[in-house]
Formats: structure tokens, C-alpha cells, sequence
């Protein structure tokens, strides 16, 4: 399969409800439709997830988060744009466009501008952010390769797209917009 087909084929299982997993920038991820609440679900079950933690969604382009953004001045997007695209995820007060279950039990949302190119291909392809939340159960270690995936996963999944990670050692950094704390480096 080539790697158009295998693009389209992973938009396609997006867009029907399903989860894929792809490689990001350190790590595997697990990834759907953040806007359907049966993939959400079936997405924080088949990790073991509690629904309270939430989760990243991830995005082409700062353009792509425009709803997730909206209400915010131009001096707390100075950052996101300064850091983006990167691995730096931002938690960004939720104006009430993320799904509860991205959301978690926060008021915030955690988004990331990925630098990675099948990452930012998938999005684009989809037209939109997609949930990014690394490919594993609950208390074990990420997914380090679709090998992995597929020897935890089985055949639950429903898609896989190949690709090599970004490179680097760990997965992003998590800032908090309205304080600058680092949550996770």
C-alpha cells in the first residue's frame, strides 16, 4: 500500500468513528475524531484511561485550533505562536468547544502544533485536529513502534499508519497558558 492510500485510508477510519494509531514525535499515539463522543469513548476504553485525565488533540497548523482559540488576546497567543509547531503541548482555557471527554474534569484544553510530517499530513488530510494521546494501556510504557502496537492493540484498533517517529527523547512539553508552569518536560 502506498502512502497516499494508507492516508486516506486512516482519514477514512477517522471520519467513520474509528481509532488509528500513528507515530508522533516521540511516541506512538492513539488518535480519533475529537468531536465523536463513541470514538472518544472507545478510545479512553481500549487504553484503560481514566475519562477525568482527558486528553491532547493535535493540529496541522495554528489555523486548525482557530474555534479551540477563540476569546484569547493576542498577548496569551503570542506563546502558542512562538512555540508552534513543536513539542510544546499548551493548556488553553476551553472557551466551550471541547468535547467534555477531551476536556476531561479540567476548564482547560491541551493543544499541540505538531512538527511532524505525517502528523501534520493526517491532520491536514482530515481537515482538522485529532486526539493525540500516546498508544498504550493505562500504566504501561508508550508504543514504541507499530510492532508494539499491534502486539497490544490486536486487531481493535482500526488503522494503523506506518511511520517512522520524530526523533525525539520524550514526548512534548505541557505549559499551562495562564500561569507558564511547566506541567510535564
Amino acid at each position: 500500500m502506498n502512502d497516499a492510500s494508507a492516508l486516506a485510508d486512516a482519514v477514512a477510519a477517522l471520519r467513520a468513528g474509528g481509532v488509528i494509531a500513528y507515530p508522533t514525535e516521540a511516541v506512538w499515539g492513539l488518535g480519533c475524531d475529537p468531536d465523536d463522543e463513541a470514538a472518544l469513548t472507545r478510545l479512553l476504553r481500549l487504553k484503560a484511561r481514566d475519562p477525568a485525565k482527558g486528553v491532547i488533540l493535535v493540529a496541522a497548523s495554528i489555523a486548525q485550533f482557530a474555534p479551540w482559540l477563540e476569546g484569547l488576546t493576542a498577548a496569551q497567543r503570542a506563546p502558542l505562536e512562538a512555540s508552534w509547531p513543536g513539542p510544546t503541548t499548551w493548556l488553553v482555557p476551553d472557551n466551550g468547544r471541547a468535547h467534555a471527554l477531551v476536556r476531561g474534569e479540567h476548564d482547560r484544553v491541551a493543544l499541540r502544533v505538531s512538527d511532524h510530517p505525517l502528523v501534520i499530513a493526517l491532520c491536514e488530510a482530515f481537515g482538522g485536529p485529532v486526539v493525540s494521546t500516546s498508544a498504550n494501556r493505562a500504566g504501561e510504557p508508550p508504543a514504541m513502534s507499530a510492532d508494539e502496537i499491534r502486539r497490544v492493540f490486536g486487531d481493535t484498533l482500526d488503522g494503523v499508519l506506518e511511520g517512522a517517529l520524530g526523533g525525539l527523547e520524550r514526548p512534548s512539553t505541557i505549559r499551562d497558558l495562564a500561569t507558564g508552569q511547566v506541567l510535564r518536560s
